[in-house]
């Protein structure tokens, strides 16, 4: 069985909102989280973008990420990802430009082709139809170019951008971001914390169909993973009712801030639910340090990802720095 210890430990935060909180104290949270999981030796710190979403606080992501940056001094930040659909390439390559001018060497760029809302908040967001996702190759390929240093006779340059090099990404849930990302030779982040089911198909597409790059000579997998830890079984499980609730919830169109736990909540949940909760996450990882040890274990022997980007909400921001602390625990003990 691969060791745990073999591969970088990341972090994805969508900068939840505990009901009663509020986006400013979700946000000073992600500092606290950035500056705790560089402590803990964490590789990466990314944030989300969400929008019409009042259980995340993420929705201005460049923002968030200069927040969290003048917090910290070693860990790479990044997005995970920019809804690209959302945004001109350029005002993109501008924001990132910007912000590998102020961290330079610790930014990354992960690139989505989802909205990351509904459509109705789509519209509101790109005002014209320009912005659709069959358009997202063409966009990307644009915004990379950007990145590159400017020609002669250019008209339009990214200021700050031009030039710096930003690692791109492509981001995914299915085998569409796998074939882009092996086609262009990017590193490809599949989201298998929320959207499991193509997993192992998409990984097979991108590694088979790589093509190595000026930024990339040989495929590179990072994959999403829910992690609840806590000191014991029990404990875990019933600090993870709060993401199980909030998955609920939004996938029967009534998305809100992050419940707190329950008691037996999965015992008391309809069949019909309990399943759908089952598919979406059913890369989790939910336990004691033993437990945990063994799933993150068991997770990249399957898969055998590069990289493990963990995410996890709770209600509980105490329990939530701890939750980190033992899967970093596990990180050393595989």
């Amino acid at each position: 069985m691969t060791s745990p210890s073999a591969i970088p430990f990341s972090v994805l935060d969508l900068a939840p909102v505990p009901l009663g909180s509020s986006p400013g104290q979700a946000l000073r949270n992600s500092r606290r989280l950035a500056r705790h999981a560089e402590a803990l030796g964490y590789h990466r710190f990314w944030m989300a973008e969400h929008h019409n979403t009042t259980g995340i606080a993420s929705a201005a992501t460049a923002v968030a990420l200069a927040f969290v940056a003048e917090d910290t001094h070693t860990i790479r930040l990044g997005a995970g990802g920019v809804m690209l659909p959302n945004h001109a390439p350029l005002v993109i390559a501008e924001q990132f430009g910007t912000l590998e001018c102020l961290y330079p060497g610790r930014i990354d760029l992960g690139l989505g082709r989802a909205p990351g809302t509904d459509m109705a908040t789509a519209r509101a967001l790109r005002r014209t139809l320009m912005g659709d996702e069959s358009r997202f190759p063409q966009d990307v390929a644009e915004l990379m170019a950007y990145f590159a240093p400017v020609q002669p006779g250019q008209q339009v340059q990214a200021f700050p951008g031009a030039g710096l090099e930003v690692p791109i990404w492509i981001l995914g849930s299915s085998t569409y971001g796998a074939e882009l990302a092996a086609y262009m030779g990017l590193p490809f982040a599949f989201a298998s914390h929320f959207a499991p089911a193509m997993l192992d198909q998409a990984l097979a597409v991108y590694r088979s169909g790589f093509r190595p790059s000026e930024q990339l000579e040989a495929p590179y997998v990072m994959l999403g993973l829910n992690v609840f830890a806590a000191d014991s079984d029990d404990e875990a499980a019933f600090l993870a009712s709060s993401q199980q609730q909030a998955s609920v919830n939004l996938r029967t169109g009534r998305p809100g801030p992050l419940p707190p736990p329950e008691p037996n909540y999965l015992d008391n949940l309809h069949p019909q639910l309990r399943a759908l909760l089952d598919d979406h996450l059913s890369c989790a990882v939910i336990g004691g340090p033993d437990k945990v040890r063994q799933g993150l274990a068991a997770f990249i022997a399957h898969t055998n990802a590069d990289e493990l980007m963990i995410t996890c909400s709770m209600f509980d921001f105490g329990k939530r720095m701890r939750s980190f602390e033992i899967a970093m625990e596990a990180h050393g003990q595989g």
